[in-house]
């Protein structure tokens, strides 16, 4: 899923969460109905391989056991085969140095209708476990249903890495909230740090090559590898970042998709600034639904009354800016990973219990329940070591979006998105902030999109729910607008909805994929 920015958390701009090993999304679903005419295979493709890409092309995963593969702490099931193709590291020069990227198979158990690739978003977020997406529906019957790591995560190799684990957990710590003049420059110290650790240790060449731009076009090598012959097209579901890929690999290879539904738009064209912004009054929003449901039950931490909840939380996370609560873990909650935990929670109604645990806690002066959903969160294993997330969600993002390094713009979006989520701010703004990360990246921006609209493409399905924190629902609408595809709405407060067991939603999207009929304009859930 879209994660925000920790720069912006503490700014205390937010960030998104993905999916993978955090927020599970394997649930099983009402199963749709299959056309009985349904073909057993995907059309083909005809489009023509580009030059020097001939042997990637070529390649036929060797799928075996998954040992070894799952670096993101999800254990992936015995019915689950692995595999690793390659991929040239810079498509400008397919003859240099490749990528090993690591794919997941559950082969379908019944009448085979083509492969399904599934990304979980981010970006950085590892997706071999989503090859369980689907169980108990005909898209486990139909499709080998298909997970990834992209370039640059997981068990794919090489993979980023910026910080240590002592390094991480020192980053977390620090709550970086003085928007002195001194502050600022301290917090961009750190920025210029982190950027140089992931030049060191990374090294440039893999870091200017782990956008969208080169995902894209792996995920068109993994097609050919991945179905029973080169010439499947692609059926494909993309959650949060993930409908960025699919909706940019829609624009490159229109006739090369034969399903796609993307769900939690995110949409290119944003503005950025616009969108930080956006994201805030979500998160807003979501902290309100939650607080408005606390104050029905009894002994809510927030007490009793939804117009004071943003007032009795600040008065319970404030202090961790000036003094970790104690934790069973040596490290104690900072004001950071309080913040971090509680937007986790907020991603859907499923966790708002464990939130309400966490504030509880906290108000009796301890944070283990929100530190134990922030180490979630970051990625955090039991043994206290990290999976390569969060480096590669900065890695990614930072070749993939234009850079802010206006600072009367920073300082104005710092503001402006203290104003959209109260809940969010610490009182501490200046009207100045920081630059980004991004700021201080060692290597450009490569990405650019493509506005032409796609030629030839069929009706993709865009999911978009109306309260969605991270990725609002105008997002959904402008996205389907963009690719002429079909909007359905979910009237929830959750971040992303597909396969998460709602009836209505799952049954549109399952016999979408089968019978490649989209669900009826207008479908409300």
């Amino acid at each position: 899923m879209r994660r925000p920015t920790r720069e912006w958390l503490k700014s205390p701009w937010t960030r998104f969460l993905l999916t993978g090993g955090v927020v599970a999304l394997v649930a099983a679903c009402g199963r749709g109905t299959v056309a009985p005419e349904a073909p057993t295979t995907a059309a083909p493709v005809t489009a023509d391989v580009p030059s020097g890409l001939e042997k990637f092309y070529a390649q036929t995963a060797d799928w075996g056991a998954c040992d070894g593969f799952d670096t993101d702490g999800v254990v992936l099931g015995s019915a689950v085969e692995c595999a690793r193709i390659s991929a040239p590291l810079d498509y400008d020069d397919p003859g240099g140095d490749t990528v090993e990227l690591a794919i997941s198979r559950m082969p379908a158990s019944g009448q085979r209708i083509g492969a399904l690739l599934i990304n979980p978003g981010g970006p950085g977020a590892p997706g071999l476990s989503m090859a369980g997406q689907g169980y108990g529906t005909e898209l486990e019957e139909r499709f080998d249903v298909i997970g990834f790591d992209p370039r640059g995560v997981g068990a794919s190799t090489p993979a980023v890495h910026c910080l240590t684990a002592g390094e991480t957990d020192e980053r977390r710590a620090d709550n970086d909230v003085d928007r002195s003049p001194a502050g600022i420059e301290a917090s961009e110290q750190r920025n210029r740090d982190y950027a140089e650790k992931c030049a060191q240790r990374s090294g440039t060449d893999l870091l200017a090559h782990v956008g969208t731009r080169e995902v894209v076009q792996d995920m068109d090598i993994i097609r050919a590898a991945a179905g029973s012959d080169p010439g499947e097209s692609m059926n494909y579901l993309g959650y949060s970042y993930g409908t960025r890929l699919g909706a940019e690999y829609a624009e490159r290879f229109p006739d090369r998709v034969r399903t796609m539904v993307l769900d939690g738009a995110v949409n290119p064209d944003a503005d950025p600034i616009e969108e930080i912004v956006a994201q805030a009054a979500g998160f807003q929003g979501a902290f309100d639904d939650y607080a408005d449901d606390c104050v029905a039950g009894s002994s809510c931490p927030l007490g009793a009354d939804p117009d004071r909840a943003v007032a009795e939380f600040r008065a319970l996370v404030d202090p961790l800016i000036d003094r970790p609560a104690p934790t069973d873990d040596p490290r104690g909650l900072s004001y950071t990973d309080a913040m971090t935990g509680v937007q986790q929670a907020l991603y859907s109604p499923g966790l708002w219990r464990l939130l309400t645990v966490g504030l509880r806690e906290l108000r009796n002066g301890h944070g283990d329940t929100l530190l134990d959903l922030a180490d979630q969160y970051e990625g955090r294993r039991s043994d206290g070591t990290y999976s390569n997330v969060g480096d590669a969600f900065n890695a990614i993002r930072c070749v993939d979006d234009p850079r802010i390094t206006d600072r009367a713009v920073v300082g104005e979006a710092d503001t402006r998105y203290r104003e959209a989520a109260p809940f969010l701010d610490d009182g501490r703004g200046t009207g100045q902030a920081p630059l980004d990360l991004c700021a201080f990246w060692p290597v450009p921006t490569s990405h650019a999109t493509d506005d032409a609209p796609a030629s030839g493409l069929p009706d993709v399905v865009v999911v978009s729910t109306t309260e969605d924190p991270a990725t609002p629902y105008a997002a959904g609408v402008d996205l389907a607008d963009r690719l002429g595809g079909t909007l359905v709405t979910y009237e929830g407060t959750q971040h992303t909805v597909v396969l998460s067991g709602e009836e209505c939603i799952d049954d549109a999207v399952v016999t979408y994929f089968v019978e490649t009929t989209p669900p009826p304009a207008g479908l409300t859930c």
